[in-house]
This record gives C-alpha cells, structure tokens and sequence, in this order.
C-alpha cells in the first residue's frame, strides 16, 4: 500500500521544506471541525470553539467542506509564503477555472487523479457537481451555487474568512508556531543536504521511504497510505520539484496533495516525544488478519494471562501440537507473540504492549 511520487532526474535542490501559514490554518479548521481525529488538542479546540464569535462561526460551516474531510489543494500551496496575505495573494493569481477545480476536487469530483472539465464551463460537469453538493447537505450546496455563479464574489468571500480567522486565533497560534516549525524545516533541509533524501525521509515520517534505481539513484518516493495515488514531481513542468510542510496540527494525517497538473505536496507532523511513531499498514493488515482466526483468538486468551507451552495449549484446546505451532508461528510473524526458552521448554506469550497499541494503530493507519 503506497503512494509513488517518480522523482528520477529531480535536482536534490527541488525537494522543499518549508513551513506554511495557509496549510497550518487549513490544520487547524481541520481540527476544529473534526476534533474526534486529534485528541491531543481537545482543550484547544474546545476553547477555541467556545471563544468564537456567532458569524465566524456561521461562516466557517459553510465553507468547512474544505477541510473537514480532507483538505483542498488551495490550502496547501507548492510555494510557501512568509504570511497569510502572501499566500493568499497567491491564491488570488489562480485563474477562475483551476481555483474552483481545486475547491471541488475532493468532495464533487469522481477521479481526484484525472483531469475533469471545468464546471464554469461545461455544463455537464457542472450539473453533477451541483448533484454530489446537494447530497451532502444544504449548507454544501448553496456554496457550490455561490462558487458557480459568482467565483469572483466567493473568493473574495473566502479570502476575507481567512483573514478573520487569523484574527481571531490563527495570529497568535502563528506567531507560537510557526518559529518551531520554521526550526524543522531548517533541520530538514540540513539533513537533506548532509545525509540524503533518504535519512530525511526517514526523520520526517516512517511512513515515508525512498525508492532507489539499480544505479543507486533514487525513483520515487512512497508513501504508506491506504488510499493511493500516483504522480510525479513534474506534474507541473513549470515548478517541478516537491513540497513538505511541516504542521503542529496534523497528527495522525500525513496529507498527499497530488492533483494533475500541481506540484506534489505533503503536509507531515512535526515529531514530537508525545507521538507515537506510526505503524506500517502492511503490518496492521498482518496483525489483524492474524487474530481474524477464531482458535488463534482463543490461543491469545490463554497467553494473555501467561507464558505456556505448546503441549500446554495443545492440551488445553484439544488440538495437536503441530496445530498449535502453525497457530504460534502466523501470531509470532506478526510480532503478537514474545517467546523465551526455560531449560528444555520454550514458553509463549502474548506481547500485550503491542495488541493494546492495535487499535490506535489501525486508527491512525486509516486517518493517515
């Protein structure tokens, strides 16, 4: 399960880190909006929400489509800027038409991987994306009636919700923030340009590896994510390279922005001693289907509660030892099972540190 970025032949100096105020703002509505995803911040959120005024918040669920689900490509930009009014100065630049394909790309488009007419201008495009708005609620669709009739009028909208945003709590998160992530950044570029592409992949998400050639030059880049995608970092010929932008907000997402035509982007969590480091999904898949089986299931009972033998569990469950092993050995595989060896007897037991980490692994592997 990976996502591949073709990276043969790019500059090592095309490979950005930098840090984002429109991508750390989109990581924090996101988290207003869902605060199930990030339990860690549960006090911010309820004290942010709570401190709102009555139209911003109005206003906020309106747009929250944006972010709340996954996150729109116009809030995470390719080139970062100092401030809030720069990126969005930038946002501005876009043209009408590639603006409000990214706006929809997640929630009313049928292939975020392949280019759709504009629904400015194809009317067939445009009655489906007014179809899949409507089934997602009125709020949805009066904003895709907004975006379709009036972009102008509707960017100028957003740019000013933005703008409120930031002055009503995304300035001072910013100006707390923001050094720290400026300092990864920092640290990551260093890395890269001392070490490699790998060793900095590595420090910034396990889920990230890198795919070398036969010549020992790298390929691509993975990225361990149930949904899958496929691009490359010159899917924009005239700013090839790729984009990651470190958020204090993100955990446990790693966002893969990879839209025809746009510059690859991640957003990554800034690592922090607080966060557990992810579990690869091949792994959680392994675990998972491990247990599936009701006598390994049953086996686990009694090595949850201490270490036995395999004539011990044979006995006990009325299966034959070589049963057992094969039982043993698909559970040990999967890393659920610690054995030791006690003179002529070796002694199993369940690693119960690891099966207590299973779900939180498996919830963090689907909202990756």
């Amino acid at each position: 399960m990976a996502n591949v970025i073709d990276i043969t032949g790019l500059p090592p100096e095309r490979v950005v880190f930098s840090p984002s105020p429109l991508a750390e703002l989109g990581a924090a509505l996101h988290a207003l909006s869902e605060p199930g995803h990030h339990p860690g911040l549960h006090g911010w959120v309820t004290a942010t929400n709570a401190a709102l005024d009555t139209d911003l918040a109005d206003r906020l669920c309106e747009a929250d489509f944006l972010w709340r689900s996954s996150r729109s490509d116009i809030l995470l930009p390719a080139r970062p800027g100092a401030t809030l009014a720069e990126e969005l100065d930038e946002l501005d630049a876009i043209d009408d038409e590639r603006f409000v394909a990214a706006v929809f790309e997640i929630t009313c488009s049928t292939s975020y991987t392949r280019c759709t007419p504009s629904p400015l201008v194809d009317p067939d495009e445009r009655a489906r994306v007014r179809e899949m708005a409507a089934a997602r609620g009125p709020r949805q669709a009066a904003f895709t009636d907004r975006m379709l009739t009036d972009p102008d009028g509707l960017r100028r909208w957003l740019r000013r919700l933005f703008e409120d945003c930031e002055e009503a709590f995304f300035g001072d998160i910013w100006r707390r923030v923001g050094i720290q992530l400026a300092a990864d950044a920092r640290h990551k570029t260093e890395l890269l340009r001392h070490k490699g592409l790998s060793e900095t992949l590595s420090a910034t998400s396990r889920a990230l590896t890198l795919d070398v050639g036969r010549d020992g030059g790298a390929t691509r880049i993975l990225v361990d994510k149930l949904a899958q995608g496929r691009t490359t970092a010159f899917s924009n010929p005239a700013d090839p390279g790729v984009t990651f932008l470190p958020t204090s907000f993100g955990w446990p997402h790693l966002l893969f922005s990879h839209a025809p035509g746009w510059r690859p982007v991640l957003q990554y969590p800034v690592a922090g001693t607080e966060l557990p480091a992810p579990a690869a999904l091949e792994l959680v898949h392994q675990r998972l289907e491990a247990l599936a089986h009701p006598m390994r299931m049953q086996l686990c009972r009694s090595l949850s509660r201490g270490p036995h033998t395999t004539g011990e569990l044979a006995h006990a469950y009325g299966i034959t030892p070589p049963e057992v092993s094969r039982h043993i050995a698909t559970l040990k595989k999967a890393g659920l099972i610690l054995t030791r060896r006690r003179g002529r007897y070796v002694l199993h037991q369940l690693n119960l540190q690891t099966v207590a980490r299973l779900g939180s692994d498996f919830l963090e592997g689907v909202l990756r």
